[in-house]
């Protein structure tokens, strides 16, 4: 092989993927991008808690910080921010449900689905995509990932079926893997094909997979221009008869939504007088002129997902395995939980300390995330109509919405804290997001998950339970340490990817404890391979 996987796509998900395999073990990891640069292109303004999370369990959390410094004047209007005095620590939150703004005041941060976040809390806020795709890149450079830019894939074919994928070649001897077909003329032999080629994927098209969901209904736009009259409109999120329209949180920053179906082509240059015309229509505001576009993308609301993230040696990650429309801020977030999920396993398959079927995991952890949030956005399309009934609707939304109760439930969603896998085990932590516990030397647990192995964690100084781990090599770290916050604790086994697959409290079993050995040996086994 030329190369243990090929990533098609060198945006956020791909890079954190690909990053992600080397720290895994992956030798030879190779990113193909369309684009010969980064698009800069206005995307997504920032990612949740749970994609700050992620991030901070790769060492990161500087990197995001020093971003944060540099754009935080793009959070003035979430910050309240008119002088030079800005605050330089991220809000806890910023975030809306279809427009409908939540306030901080009355959110609930005593909630148990925030305790123990750490230190990523909100840092990633008004981040902009393509920082965010230059930090990934960087990190990708410094573990050895290479990176071919200005390169597209035409085609492939797998030894699965021996059936070519738009110009590949039948009959070549091949050991199992792919042979990747690039419109330079180039074709690449490799283990494995993971598609983070954006929503229009040619890798899903090519492979097959069904892409199920909804039509869309809607045509929007978002851009960053130079216009005048724009003191006429209303700032943040407004509603109108006709739909929604955006103001902000910087001068400049426009977004349209109109219910008149899916924009002819959403490929076609989006000119000012266009822009301008959708301005007018929603907003009602005729003053308004666009003089000049610094970015600009049309959206819609079409929401579909693949009927599932792997065929034989190809996957899926990011919008190449579900799109929606982009209102909560969930897509950015979701892909780069797929990398995250989808990173440690197939690298463990790759150095063959595990067998393929680990994958099957993927797909069964992160389609119900996904189709999680295209519901998610689908409710807010449903609020954001301008018929009566939605408006009717509408209304009880917001009035449930400023409550503290109504908040704190939103915020909990928008934020990604609320994801949990279905894995066996009884107690509660199990198929969460890890606690970052502060641990009795100074250090926490997200501190210990940079060199993207497991943890065993031993909080009761407990030599059978470390015994349990021997023969897992460099798979599983093992880590004894006290964390007097949360006494109850005596054990937990965090996987690569930060989510935990086995916790203890007590170490007898009596009066209802769960016993720090009863099922470790089988969970060790499931997700690592001894040596």
């Amino acid at each position: 092989m030329d190369y243990d996987v090929v990533v098609v796509g060198g945006g956020p998900v791909g890079l954190f993927l690909a990053g992600e395999l080397r720290l895994g073990g992956a030798a030879r990891v190779l990113v193909v991008e369309r684009l010969a640069e980064p698009d800069e292109t206005i995307k997504a303004g920032g990612i949740n808690t749970a994609g700050g999370v992620a991030l901070y369990r790769r060492g990161m959390l500087p990197d995001l910080a020093a971003a944060w410094e540099r754009n935080r004047w793009r959070m003035r209007a979430f910050l309240g921010d008119r002088g030079p005095d800005a605050p330089r620590t991220p809000p806890k939150f910023a975030g809306h449900f279809a427009g409908i703004m939540m306030r901080g005041d009355l959110f609930d941060d005593s909630d148990p689905a925030f305790t123990d976040i750490g230190p990523a809390d909100g840092v990633g806020l008004g981040i902009p995509q393509i920082e965010l795709e230059r930090i990934l890149g960087a990190r990708a450079e410094r573990l050895g990932v290479e990176v071919r830019r200005g390169v597209e894939l035409t085609g492939f074919d797998t030894d699965e079926d021996g059936e070519d994928r738009e110009g590949g070649e039948d009959g070549e001897d091949r050991e199992g893997g792919v042979v990747v077909h690039l419109a330079d003329g180039a074709r690449i032999r490799s283990g494995w094909l993971v598609g983070c080629d954006g929503g229009r994927s040619t890798v899903r098209k090519l492979a097959g997979f069904g892409f199920p969901g909804t039509e869309p209904e809607i045509t929007g736009y978002q851009a960053v221009v130079e216009m005048t009259g724009g003191e006429r409109l209303g700032k943040g999120w407004n509603t109108t008869d006709v739909g929604t329209y955006v103001n902000g949180p910087f001068p400049g920053r426009i977004l349209t939504v109109e219910f008149d179906g899916p924009p002819a082509d959403r490929s076609a240059p989006i000119t000012a007088e266009e822009l301008q015309a959708a301005l007018r229509r929603v907003s009602g505001v005729d003053e308004v002129t666009i003089h000049e576009v610094h970015s600009s993308t049309r959206f819609t609301d079409n929401a579909r997902q693949a009927d599932g993230y792997r065929r034989g040696r190809v996957l899926l990650a990011g919008d190449a395995a579900h799109v929606h429309s982009p209102f909560g801020g969930q897509g950015l977030n979701l892909g780069l939980g797929d990398a995250m999920n989808l990173g440690w396993k197939l690298a463990a398959v790759v150095r063959g300390d595990a067998d393929e079927s680990l994958l099957d995991s993927y797909t069964a952890e992160r389609h119900p995330v996904g189709a999680w949030v295209l519901d998610w956005t689908r409710a807010q399309i449903a609020v954001m109509r301008p018929d009566r009934h939605a408006r009717a609707l509408r209304r009880v939304v917001t009035d449930l919405a400023l409550t503290t109760t109504g908040t704190t439930y939103l915020v909990k969603q928008i934020s990604g804290v609320r994801q949990r896998y279905e894995l066996p085990g009884a107690h509660p932590l199990t198929g969460h997001s890890a606690p970052d516990l502060e641990l009795s030397d100074g250090t926490r647990l997200g501190d210990h998950l940079h060199a993207g192995r497991a943890v065993l964690l031993d909080l009761a100084d407990d030599p059978k339970l470390r015994a349990r781990a021997e023969g897992y090599g460099d798979r599983v770290d093992v880590l004894t340490a006290a964390c007097p916050a949360r006494p109850e604790l005596t054990a937990l086994l965090v996987r690569p990817d930060g989510f935990v697959a086995w916790a203890a409290n007590g170490t007898d079993g009596t009066d209802g404890n769960y016993r720090s050995d009863d099922d470790l040996d089988d969970v060790l086994a499931r997700w690592f391979v001894a040596s």
